[in-house]
């Protein structure tokens, strides 16, 4: 398993603990409120927002509260206004990073995002810097249960591109940005599906250890804990036993 998968492992079991709940709630309903902006608020023709109700479904995120996130968008309800802007940079020993956000006062993000770079070891770069290095993709994760080959076939079947087996993790079917909720709803029927998305796959990887595999880690939990950062995606590898001893 990658570092950044690895991470984003860790990630998951804090949130199912309750750790990070609240900011993750908040990253979800600052999702359908952008995406009915820009889309509407009819998940039938809005793949954004499909993406996003999955999401708010699989967090266990109250209905209502995402009826109101829809209707801020749509301006049913008077909400925030908030804007995208994603940020590239490298974090410790070179490794490529994206900063997707989403804030109603971008130079507050653009001056946080900044400091926690700075803070550990890392800096931003200029628009188009490191994006080149990621390929964007839909991600369905298949809830453990069925064999690798029963999950392959049906992938395959559906149209999916790739599918990664995660051991007790389950399986990640990956897709092409346009098919993940063509394949995600072919695949519904017999399997147990987790979280859908769209993710960016670095085409390449860097390998950190020691002092900077452990800045790499704090600076992943440094910007996801901002509030207005949404997802960040990187290109690092830490082995196996170290990134289990800095987790402990």
């Amino acid at each position: 398993m990658s570092g950044h998968n690895r991470w984003s492992k860790i990630k998951r079991q804090k949130a199912a603990m309750g750790a990070t709940k609240g900011k993750l709630y908040s990253k979800v309903i600052k999702e359908i409120t952008v995406a009915s902006r820009l889309g509407g608020g009819d998940p039938a023709g809005n793949a954004r927002l499909r993406v996003a109700l999955a999401a708010a479904r699989e967090a266990n995120i109250p209905k209502d509260t995402v009826e109101r996130a829809i209707k801020k968008g749509t301006g049913e309800l008077e909400g925030e206004s908030y804007e995208e802007v994603t940020y590239e940079g490298y974090g410790p020993g070179g490794v490529a990073m994206l900063v997707e956000c989403l804030t109603d006062n971008r130079n507050r993000t653009a001056a946080d995002v900044r400091s926690v770079f700075g803070k550990w070891g890392g800096n931003l770069g200029a628009e188009g810097a490191v994006a080149w290095m990621f390929q964007k993709k839909g991600s369905i994760t298949v809830k453990p249960g069925p064999t690798e080959d029963q999950v392959m076939e049906r992938a395959i079947d559906a149209g999916a591109e790739d599918v990664i087996n995660h051991g007790d993790e389950g399986f990640e079917v990956r897709t092409a940005p346009a098919d993940l909720h063509t394949v995600a709803t072919r695949l519904e029927p017999g399997l147990s599906l987790g979280e859908q998305k769209y993710t960016y796959l670095p085409q390449n990887t860097v390998r950190v250890e020691g002092e900077n595999a452990q800045k790499m880690l704090k600076l992943m939990d440094a910007l996801d804990d901002n509030d207005d950062v949404q997802n960040v995606y990187a290109n690092f590898e830490i082995d196996e036993s170290e990134m289990e001893a800095l987790s402990r």
